[in-house]
């Protein structure tokens, strides 16, 4: 009897040693700084692209927001999603949606470099064909510059993945991009 008395000690021992080290370490963990958790939020900025253009036949409807976070005056990196809509009277509708991510360099206030990974899938519906409708991905890499002036950017990307295949016009794309 006294064998299961030796071994309960040791057990209730460790349990109450358990118990008070992951008190410890969660009131340490709430007693945190909110000057710190706040920090992070100060240094994140919120922008993106919304689209609209209409002509004899042809719709573009597309939506981009993004996100930023500022590491420090000259470099910032962030992430976005996108979707874009399409569509060629009689001919096509085509539905695009991916995202992307974006880092952002600032060697003077005034000037911009960006390198920017764009990964979309492609859905084109072909009117009055189902067998030559298509569905892929198309990655983009958009090296660019710009000029900065508060929070706006204005200036120029180039694809340089750009093949015969490229959903867009050109590989050239002139931009301005916003961030709050």
């Amino acid at each position: 009897m006294t064998k299961n008395c030796i071994y309960s000690i040791p057990e209730s021992f460790l349990a109450l040693l358990t118990v008070f080290i992951s008190s410890c370490l969660f009131a340490q963990q709430n007693n945190s700084d909110p000057k710190i958790q706040n920090q992070f939020w100060k240094n994140v900025q919120f922008g993106g692209g919304i689209g609209l253009g209409f002509g004899s036949g042809f719709t573009d409807i597309s939506l981009a927001p993004s996100a930023i976070y500022n590491f420090n005056e000259y470099l910032a990196l962030g992430a976005g999603v996108q979707y874009k809509y399409l569509k060629q009277r009689d001919f096509y509708a085509s539905h695009l949606y991916g995202g992307s991510a974006i880092g952002l360099f600032n060697p003077i206030p005034e000037i911009q470099l960006s390198a920017e990974l764009e990964q979309l899938r492609v859905n084109v519906n072909l009117e009055g064909s189902n067998t030559n409708s298509q569905d892929y991905w198309n990655t983009g890499l958009f090296i660019g510059a710009g000029y900065r002036s508060g929070s706006a950017t204005i200036g120029g990307r180039y694809n340089v993945l750009t093949d015969k295949n490229n959903i867009y016009g050109s590989a050239f794309m002139p931009f301005i991009r916003v961030y709050f």
